[in-house]
């Protein structure tokens, strides 16, 4: 059996003048810099390997429009948003665009323009997607014109999100019937780009997002329609009130509606209501608002649930499925 190696006087000297956060990234089977004498992944390594890999519940917490931001990850085919930066944009960049998917589910993609758009529906390496959404960004901020930005795994003492966008500007997205924002000019595109885009634009489903409430977007399947509602309530709170409505027989949005159960997403829960095929999206604007008003009424309630109420919490919370 190999002896350990006693640690030199050198390796502590050079252990005691680096801080942790001064210690640079090496191979994990390498003499970890600090002169510990260890191996990279059972000294500093492990730390920073947790850093990546810890699940960040709320991703999205702290940046304008969390609702919206979940929703546009989790539930919205097409969509886009302009990102407003905290130090502006840079030299080269006249926009930065959020876009729910790009082509070839590219990370992120620098115009020939020198416009960036950032893509939302990723896989990310990383347990937190903020962090990862910022690295990509940033080197989007910095590639080379009509060029996409390539996956990696971010730094684990990289920024996030809500390190580089502005918290007082607006989210506003902006729901697209198909993925023609790709390219500034569809009409006069390649075959192969256009073959791209009839194939994107026959899968998605059509949504569209309600004005009169915040992050509840209505959405057409072929057996019926449905509003799926991001809200940021803390999810007991939320559970509660919607038991207590729906013991009421308050909880649906009109004749032939009904709230079926809940996603869970990125640490919010998302409300969803069946609705009969011939509704709408208008149709279901009023009622939507009706239903807030209601709702808040019902989150302010602090009475312990009756029988009946916590029965319906029951069946609320069995139909409830995590998305993230």
């Amino acid at each position: 059996m190999a002896k350990k190696r006693p640690q030199t006087k050198g390796n502590k000297g050079k252990q005691s003048q680096l801080k942790d956060h001064e210690v640079p990234v090496v191979g994990a089977r390498e003499p970890c810099p600090c002169g510990s004498g260890r191996r990279y992944k059972a000294c500093h390594g492990r730390g920073a390997a947790h850093a990546v890999t810890e699940l960040v519940q709320r991703p999205f917490d702290g940046l304008p429009g969390e609702c919206d931001w979940v929703a546009l990850r989790e539930l919205v085919p097409a969509a886009t948003v302009e990102l407003t930066l905290k130090e502006g944009l840079p030299d080269g960049v006249p926009s930065v665009t959020l876009a729910t998917v790009l082509p070839m589910a590219w990370p992120a993609l620098r115009r020939d323009d020198g416009s960036v758009l950032l893509g939302l529906q990723n896989e990310t390496s990383s347990g937190d997607i903020s962090r990862d959404l910022a690295d990509t960004l940033q080197r989007a901020l910095t590639t080379e014109p009509g060029k996409p930005v390539a996956g990696r795994r971010a730094p684990a003492d990289g920024p996030r999100l809500q390190d580089l966008i502005d918290e007082k500007s607006a989210f506003e997205p902006i729901v697209h019937s198909g993925f023609e924002f790709w390219v500034p000019d569809a009409e006069n595109t390649t075959q192969e780009v256009s073959a791209s885009l009839e194939r994107a634009n026959a899968a998605a489903i059509p949504t569209v997002k309600l004005s009169g409430v915040d992050a509840a977007y209505w959405c057409e399947t072929p057996e019926k329609n449905h509003l799926r509602w991001v809200m940021p309530h803390p999810e007991e709170q939320l559970l509660d009130a919607l038991a207590r409505l729906h013991a009421a027989g308050t909880s649906s949005l009109g004749e032939g509606t009904r709230l079926v159960g809940s996603f869970r997403a990125h640490g919010l829960t998302v409300p969803v209501w069946d609705l009969p095929s011939g509704v709408g999206a208008a149709d279901v604007e009023k009622p939507a608002a009706e239903f807030a008003a209601r709702l808040a009424t019902a989150l302010a309630a602090t009475e312990p649930l009756t029988p009946e109420e916590r029965r319906a919490r029951g069946g609320l919370t069995n139909r409830q499925v995590t998305l993230s």
